[in-house]
């Protein structure tokens, strides 16, 4: 399974937090662009974004959760 895709227009790219984020700035920002899932560094929202497939997403989560 190809896990990282094109980096898509993220220039209007609606980004957000998750509600258990605390409120220290050390957070990752995430955005849903197209067949694409885009996650950032909420301190550089300039700089580069990891792009990957909804699906590479979803398993990154439900490892996460585990």
């Amino acid at each position: 399974m190809e896990a990282v895709v094109a980096t898509p227009d993220l220039t209007n790219a609606r980004w957000f937090k998750s509600t258990r984020s605390a409120n220290n700035g050390t957070c990752v920002e995430v955005a849903f662009v197209g067949d694409a899932v885009a996650a950032r560094d909420s301190k550089n929202p300039t700089g580069p974004a990891l792009v990957v497939t909804p699906a590479a997403w979803t398993a990154f989560l439900s490892t996460v959760r585990r």
